[in-house]
């Protein structure tokens, strides 16, 4: 049996604590506790920057990915969208307490209503904002939250994650409801995995190797965030300019994101007129292209793409690119390489649109639409804790609902089964 640091048992006894008065506490409180910790991070705004400045300072030693530096960096722009993101959650409905009545002919009342999940454990890599994020989802949902975020943004998690439980707590949310393991090293990572005794559900954020990794490991339920192998398919009845607009946004807006453009695969008959014209704009960006044989005879400049290219997130200015004789081909290939995250068509073409968006299984299928649109955010949910691409219990970006779960209230008079 696996031996838990003390400190950890500590946090996971606060965390269950915190769990059961929150289980409880009205919309109002909850309400008033976000919009004091959205104020909280305005006011500590110099201190959550210098401590962000350590983050990324240590980052670019490292030598780590432009795009992941981007990610960890915050700005003074940032942090108010941080903190505007918690108001939107204010705005939305509170999920527990939802549900459906309905009356059996032997006149027991059943209530089949939402709950909160309990104590929530996040783990993710060099994101400060899922602090923030997953925090004010978890508050608002009735559930107690326990964060552990990768080193890279250590220094900025412990400021942020001090400031909205101190606003939180100052405001009559139980302590504990919010915490940081402020201790990167892998072994309590793995413990926290374990601890089914404190711990209800697990959600991890970031990377393959993260997402394996917990997967693997936990013993505590997990709700598994997906990487994103996102694909276009250009189809043979597609407008040149969205298809230009929107891969080019789909794979350059923010190419460091799981719902950025990985592979595009463009039907033949267009690929002579159309590849040029992404091309350009591709190549004035300073986004590398890995063609199949077709692509690299018409752009020169394409280097060749392995078969390790067509299953690679890479979440930097790269992308996989392949023509196809057909939409069964581009389909074929969809469903040998995706991670069922986000798939986008482009194409004019009504029966064409139709079958892709019944073929295809990703969480979110699009039509003439960029994939950086699979947000909680942009799905009008306010801040997402993760975008799941598992079927069980919560898919695409998770946000209020997704933290909840169901218990049935029974009313009876004396009822007894015959």
């Amino acid at each position: 049996m696996m031996e838990f640091a003390e400190d950890l048992v500590m946090i996971g006894q606060r965390a269950k604590n915190a769990a059961r008065k929150l289980a409880f506490t009205g919309t109002e409180t909850k309400n008033k506790a976000l919009l004091a910790m959205a104020q909280a991070l305005l006011d500590n705004e110099d201190a959550i920057l210098e401590a962000n400045a350590l983050d990324v300072a240590a980052a670019e030693k490292k030598g780590l990915k432009k795009s992941l530096i981007n990610r960890l960096r915050l700005t003074s722009a940032g942090i108010s969208d941080i903190s505007n993101a918690i108001k939107e959650v204010v705005g939305l409905p509170d999920p527990v307490g939802g549900g459906e009545l309905w009356k059996r002919p032997n006149g027991l009342v059943i209530q089949k209503t939402m709950v909160p999940l309990g104590v929530v454990a996040m783990i993710y890599e060099a994101r400060p904002n899922v602090t923030v994020d997953a925090a004010a989802l978890c508050l608002k949902s009735g559930n107690a939250c326990i964060l552990r975020g990768g080193s890279e943004a250590i220094e900025s998690n412990k400021v942020l994650a001090r400031v909205i439980a101190e606003a939180a707590e100052q405001s009559g949310i139980q302590a504990g409801a919010i915490q940081l393991i402020q201790k990167t090293d892998r072994e309590y990572a793995l413990q926290l995995m374990r601890m089914n005794k404190y711990i209800d559900v697990i959600i991890p954020r970031g990377g393959a190797g993260l997402i394996q990794t917990v997967v693997e490991n936990s013993t505590v339920p997990v709700i598994e965030t997906g990487t994103g192998v996102c694909h276009a398919y250009v189809d043979l009845d597609a407008d040149y300019e969205k298809a230009v607009s929107v891969v080019f946004n789909a794979k350059t807006q923010k190419p460091g994101v799981c719902n950025a453009l990985e592979t595009l695969l463009v039907h033949e008959a267009v690929a002579e007129e159309y590849l040029p014209m992404i091309g350009r704009k591709f190549k004035a960006y300073g986004v590398e292209i890995r063609g199949c044989e077709r692509v690299r005879k018409i752009l020169d400049y394409a280097v060749p793409a392995t078969e390790k290219d067509w299953s690679t997130e890479y979440l930097d200015l790269i992308i996989s690119v392949k023509v196809v004789n057909s939409i069964d081909e581009a389909l074929d290939h969809i469903y040998t390489y995706s991670t069922k995250h986000s798939e986008t068509i482009i194409t004019e073409n009504y029966t064409a649109s139709q079958r892709f968006l019944n073929e295809i299984d990703a969480a979110a299928v699009y039509v003439n639409a960029s994939t950086r649109f699979t947000d909680g955010g942009r799905f009008g949910f306010g801040a997402e804790i993760g975008i799941s691409t598992q079927k069980l219990h919560a898919r695409g970006p998770m946000a209020l609902p997704e933290l909840t779960t169901i218990k049935y209230i029974v009313y009876g008079n004396g009822h007894i089964v015959e």
